[in-house]
């Protein structure tokens, strides 16, 4: 997502990642490569998450934090160079819409970026959405979501109904190692992300048949686990 397609590389670029989320995987990166004269909106729809943003980057004097839907952006008509959504898009209630508006806050040649998840057993943590449903199939609608974008012929198409041009799909994929599976789930367990925060809500019982789930299919042996996890990345001109 962070490539030279992103945003136009000259001074004074204005961006807008639209879900920073607890850790600020776009958002601190950004900084060192829009430098000084560059401009970064945080905005999130949580108000939590956008207090965590406030927190980590308010420090940066060309940082602007801002409670925001996707799908109806406050900022006016052609206000960035680039919009990016990490691991969010899946989770708006109308994808289509929030592009629609990423393509209208957007000055003529921004781009806009996004990244989705694939399938579960290719995913780092959000694979335990499903795991959890198994057992509150009440929740089953709402971990399927996360997984919702995948396709890459899903993607374009949404991209090309919002009046993208120069749409583009890339697959990235890495291995993550790790010296245990608690070194893994420990976080989770902890409720880290979107992901801990729904497994902690789990009754005792049910938090225990996850983790072992989770367990078996990573394949611990009591060593070290590799996880195989890939990204889809969209990007696509006003």
């Amino acid at each position: 997502m962070l490539n030279r397609h992103t945003w136009p590389n000259r001074p004074g670029v204005r961006l807008v990642d639209t879900c920073p989320g607890r850790f600020m995987h776009v958002a601190e990166p950004v900084l060192d490569v829009i430098g000084p004269t560059g401009r970064l909106t945080a905005a999130d729809l949580s108000p939590a998450m956008a207090e965590k943003a406030r927190q980590r980057l308010g420090q940066s004097r060309n940082v602007s934090v801002a409670v925001e839907d996707g799908q109806a952006l406050s900022f006016p008509d052609g206000s960035f160079d680039a919009v990016v959504c990490s691991l969010g898009l899946m989770f708006f209630p109308d994808p289509q819409r929030g592009l629609a508006e990423f393509h209208r806050v957007l000055r003529p040649g921004g781009r806009a970026a996004v990244s989705v998840n694939t399938v579960p057993e290719r995913s780092y943590n959000t694979r335990i959405n499903l795991a959890v449903a198994r057992y509150l199939p009440s929740l089953a609608e709402a971990a399927a979501r996360v997984f919702a974008l995948g396709d890459e012929m899903k993607l374009r198409s949404l991209f090309e109904d919002a009046n993208f041009r120069d749409v583009e799909i890339i697959l990235q994929a890495t291995v993550f190692t790790l010296p245990s599976f608690d070194a893994y789930f420990g976080p989770i367990e902890a409720g880290a992300g979107s992901a801990g925060q729904a497994f902690i809500s789990l009754p005792a019982g049910v938090r225990r048949a996850v983790r072992e789930e989770l367990r078996r299919e990573l394949g611990d042996a009591g060593g070290p686990i590799e996880l195989e996890v890939e990204y889809r990345f969209a990007s696509g001109r006003r």
